[in-house]
């Protein structure tokens, strides 16, 4: 297991320097008073974006690895519909459909990460987690990167750009939420620094910069594109045919590309879909295309983490 090894080891560091370099780019446009700016905000928040959407496109393979067409069909036809209906709520119901995917992606994120390194600690023969340990991280992990930068004061003006009726998600429970992110933040590090769990004090401490220095839109899409995409990517590899044939040939540039192949056609018509709807609402293009693209996103994660709970559950356990 050398190739699975190797993908699992290279996906953790590419994940961490690609956060780090979003820190240290935020912070220099800050430094030079283009910190505000959206331009660059949504630039590099779409390439991070796209580079995270194909890894939820073979749910298929996943939930159906071998099986007949009819089955195949169904599920992809029940999976789209409860991709548009999210899509659709979510543009019905903006705050609360925004509210639901913030708590449902918290989750989601936050126990797919704790999941990733279950698998790869059982592939490198290190012990695992305690439970109360685990959770705690899982918790913690999708808290920072999906709340924290939607707290921040500077939130405002991007929200205002996208979509203004989100502006007061948080109502009057910000406080409280910052508190609970806090408390949950200073115990998982004392529970992961009593394990002896140094890399995974270093994933939390390098989310929690992300969350705090870049903005709202350049932190949540770099996670979800770069850490959250890229690791549940090096899972797939574990569970799919090609890749795992790849893996076992110690190619593990082979076998990660074998689970990045096949989710390449939801990346195009993700973009293509968000910038239809994104066109047909002709006011401010830039802005209202990375709300939509947002929108699609959001809108197919809830298949997706239903997909992926059963395979999240046997990591974890």
């Amino acid at each position: 297991m050398n190739g699975a090894k190797s993908v699992f080891n290279s996906v953790r560091s590419f994940s961490t320097l690609a956060a780090i370099s979003a820190i240290i780019i935020s912070g220099l446009f800050i430094l030079f008073n283009f910190g505000e700016s959206l331009g660059w905000q949504v630039g590099l928040a779409v390439l991070a974006l796209a580079i995270g959407i194909p890894h939820g496109a073979v749910d298929h393979l996943v939930a159906l690895p071998a099986t007949s067409k009819p089955k195949l069909a169904l599920l992809i036809l029940i999976y789209v519909a409860i991709a548009v209906l999210a899509v659709l709520a979510i543009l019905h119901w903006n705050k609360l459909g925004f509210q639901l995917v913030l708590v449902m992606s918290a989750f989601h994120f936050g126990f797919g990460d704790a999941a990733f390194i279950a698998e790869q600690d059982r592939l490198t023969g290190r012990r695992r987690m305690k439970p109360k340990t685990q959770n705690a991280f899982a918790i913690t992990s999708g808290a920072i990167p999906v709340l924290i930068p939607l707290l921040k004061d500077s939130t405002t003006s991007a929200l205002r750009e996208i979509n203004p009726l989100l502006i007061d998600w948080a109502s009057n429970i910000a406080p409280q939420l910052k508190f609970l992110i806090a408390f949950f933040f200073v115990t998982t590090l004392a529970l992961l620094i009593n394990e002896k769990r140094f890399k995974e004090v270093l994933d939390l401490i390098v989310l929690a910069a992300l969350a705090l220095v870049a903005p709202p839109l350049v932190a949540f899409a770099v996670y979800f594109g770069c850490w959250h995409a890229m690791r549940h990517t090096a899972r797939l590899t574990l569970i799919l045919p090609k890749a795992k044939s790849a893996a076992e040939r110690n190619n593990p540039v082979g076998s990660f590309m074998s689970a990045v192949k096949p989710g390449l056609p939801a990346l195009f018509g993700t973009i293509a879909v968000a910038l239809v709807i994104a066109v047909i609402d002709t006011s401010n293009i830039d802005a209202s295309y990375l709300w939509y693209l947002l929108v699609v996103v959001w809108a197919l994660t809830v298949p997706h983490m239903l997909v992926t709970s059963k395979i999240d559950r046997s990591a974890l356990n």
